[in-house]
Order: structure tokens, then C-alpha cells, then sequence
């Protein structure tokens, strides 16, 4: 908080700076926008009640870690762990522009389960080290290497014309 800005407008500042990138990170998370925008608003009034004490911490770290659990509560609930079908061969359209890339990265992470999405999410579109990720997540550093591994394998089956793009722009 900056002198003379009350606790609420400092949340408000916060929040309208960081909704987007909690959005981003809920959509990847949920391949859903209308649950992820459900979601970053239940993050934001967590913290909101909490932000006294968040203010001069890690509010962010606090509000992605609400979104990662509550996703993962809803999944459980459902129980609708559905590992997508990637299509391969000649019915695979042609990865050249933007779009077609997006739809077949988030048909990519599809086939994660939920918790492989949190922390291929985190890790490489929020660019938390493994510890971040792990706290987020309450998890161990080595659960996060462990699950990193497998879901980065199974990325590679579901959408080899992705690691292909990649090999071919870096």
C-alpha cells in the first residue's frame, strides 16, 4: 500500500493489475473460460478477505494457488478425468497460423490430467520455478520433476506436430 491509499483501494489496484494474467492462467488451467473467469473471481474474493495480511506478501502466489485447488476440487468432484483423443494422421489440419496452433496446444493440454495442466501451466506459461510451483501447488519439489516429466511425455505423444513446430522455430 502506497501512503494514504486505504487497504481496499490497494486490493483494487492489485486486482485490476493482476486479474488478466490469474485469467490466462485459470483458462489454461480449466480449458474453459466461463469456469476460469468463475474461478479468478473466487481467487479475488479470497484474497480480498485475506488482504491485510496478504498485502505485503504474496498475494498473487495465494490467489494461483485458490485457482489450482479449487480447479482440482471441482475436477474431483465430477470425476471426469477424460483424456482427449488428439487426432494424428491425414485428418491432422496444418499448424501454420496462430490459431491452428492455439487449438492444438489447448487439445494438447487437454489430454493432462488436471493436476499434469496445473503444472505444465505454472511452470512454463506463469514461468514459476519448481519450488513456486510446488508451494502453490502443496506439493513437494520432487512431485512437481515428477510430474513435470510425465506430462511433458504425454504432450509429446498427444501432439507431436507441436514438438515438431517448436524444434522448427527455436
Amino acid at each position: 500500500m502506497t501512503d494514504g491509499e486505504s487497504a481496499e483501494e490497494a486490493f483494487r489496484r492489485w486486482a485490476g493489475d493482476r486479474q488478466l494474467a490469474l485469467l490466462r492462467t485459470a483458462v489454461l488451467l480449466t480449458g474453459d473460460h466461463h469456469r476460469a473467469e468463475d474461478l479468478v473471481q473466487e481467487a479475488l474474493a479470497k484474497v480480498a478477505l485475506r488482504w491485510r495480511r496478504l498485502a505485503d506478501g504474496s498475494p498473487e502466489a495465494y490467489a494461483r494457488q485458490i485457482i489450482v485447488r479449487d480447479n482440482i476440487s471441482w475436477w474431483r468432484k465430477r470425476r471426469n478425468e477424460v483424456v482427449a483423443d488428439i487426432p494424428r494422421g491425414p485428418d491432422v489440419p496444418d499448424i501454420a497460423t496462430a490459431a491452428d496452433r492455439r487449438m492444438l496446444l489447448d487439445r494438447a493440454l487437454a489430454a493432462l490430467t488436471p493436476r499434469q495442466r496445473a503444472v505444465v501451466v505454472l511452470r512454463y506459461y506463469d514461468d514459476l520455478s519448481e519450488r513456486d510451483t510446488a508451494e502453490v501447488l502443496g506439493v513437494t519439489v520432487g512431485t512437481v520433476k515428477s510430474q513435470t516429466h510425465l506430462a511433458l511425455r504425454r504432450l509429446r505423444e498427444a501432439a507431436p506436430e507441436l514438438a515438431d513446430l517448436l524444434r522448427e522455430e527455436y
